[in-house]
């Protein structure tokens, strides 16, 4: 059995890398509210994080890896959609580091046009990312939801919110869209405040 990060964050990120291309499928904002969301997913799934009035709050005291309970517990209330969206492209380095740092992936900055830097991610062990990758699958299409691994169901939650193609291709989502409706509704409100945050800037985008 090959063995896996113990983070959801972590698991996201390698779950955005494409295989057969050699690179991120997402990166910038996008990648950086799933992984946001990823957090808040961890968090929320290990009692660590509560909600009242459609808005986060503090509850069981616990580990605060990415500071993302410290944040919420030093603000006023705010929405999930407000946290997903917060410092989200740090998440994205900061997540990246932690995956380096532990021995999951390789990264070299190399110059694009002799110019601009561009960072070469490289998946140690491809075999890591077809684990996540069959838990997911395994989520989506296998026993029921109560008894689904939740951290493999907040993969397929988050993965359909962020639009992970690696994961999760178009027709996929629309054909399992009942089964991702209930995986989703089994891992907390931060995967549908992604969904919401992307069809916003999406609408916004077409306007303008």
């Amino acid at each position: 059995m090959v063995d896996v990060p113990e983070s959801l964050p972590a698991r996201m990120y390698l779950l955005a890398y494409d295989l057969r291309k050699h690179r991120m499928s997402k990166g910038g904002s996008q990648l950086g509210y799933v992984l946001r969301a990823a957090a808040l997913t961890e968090l929320y799934l290990d009692g660590r994080l509560g909600e009242e009035r459609r808005k986060p709050v503090p509850d069981t005291p616990g580990d605060d890896p990415y500071g993302v309970l410290a944040q919420i517990a030093e603000s006023r209330p705010r929405s999930w959609r407000h946290w997903v969206r917060k410092d989200s492209k740090a998440m994205v380095g900061r997540v990246r580091d932690e995956l380096v740092r532990d021995g999951w992936i390789r990264v070299r900055t190399r110059r694009k046009l002799g110019l601009f830097k561009r960072q070469e991610v490289t998946v140690k062990d491809p075999r890591v990312v077809k684990s996540l990758w069959g838990g997911a699958s395994s989520a989506l299409r296998g026993r029921p939801v109560a008894h689904v691994n939740s951290y493999d169901a907040a993969a397929v939650a988050l993965a359909a919110a962020g639009e992970l193609k690696t994961v999760l291709p178009g027709a996929d989502r629309r054909r399992h869209k009942r089964r991702i409706e209930e995986l989703t509704a089994r891992t907390g409100p931060a995967a549908t405040a992604v969904r919401k945050l992307l069809r916003q800037e999406n609408a916004a985008a077409a306007a303008g």
